[in-house]
C-alpha cells in the first residue's frame, strides 16, 4: 500500500521562490544571448542573497556589471517585485512582470568610435 504523503510548510518565513523561476531565466537568457551576438555584452554572473536574486552583466570581465536585473524576493509594493540597475545603481525600470519589464527598456547599444 502506497501512502501519498505531502510535506506541508506553515511558516510565514518561508519563501516558495528562491531563485528565478525557469521561464524567468529563459527570458533573461534569449536577451543575453541576444545581446553577446551583437557584441555588446561579454559575460554574466549572479547573485543570490536573502532580499533579491540578481543577473548581474558584464561588458568586460575586470568592470562592474553595465545592468543588473533582480528579483526581490520580499517585496513592498507589486511593482518592486522585479527592477533593472544601470552601472551607477540607478533603477532603470521596475515592474511586477519580468517580460514586459525586459521589452519597456532600451538596452542602449555602446559602441567605440575611433
Amino acid at each position: 500500500m502506497k501512502s501519498k504523503l505531502k510535506l506541508i510548510v506553515n511558516n510565514k518565513f518561508y519563501k516558495k521562490e528562491k531563485f528565478f523561476i525557469r521561464k524567468e531565466l529563459q527570458a533573461i537568457l534569449n536577451l543575453y544571448a541576444k545581446k553577446v551576438s551583437s557584441g555588446d555584452w561579454k559575460d554574466y554572473g549572479l547573485s543570490i542573497n536573502k532580499r533579491e536574486i540578481t543577473f548581474d552583466v558584464y561588458q568586460r570581465t575586470s568592470e562592474k556589471p553595465i545592468y543588473r536585473i533582480s528579483k526581490n524576493l520580499s517585496p513592498k509594493n507589486k511593482t518592486e517585485k522585479f527592477y533593472i540597475l544601470d552601472r551607477n545603481g540607478r533603477i532603470v525600470k521596475k515592474s511586477e512582470n519580468l517580460y514586459s519589464l525586459i521589452n519597456k527598456v532600451e538596452w542602449t547599444n555602446l559602441k567605440l568610435v575611433r
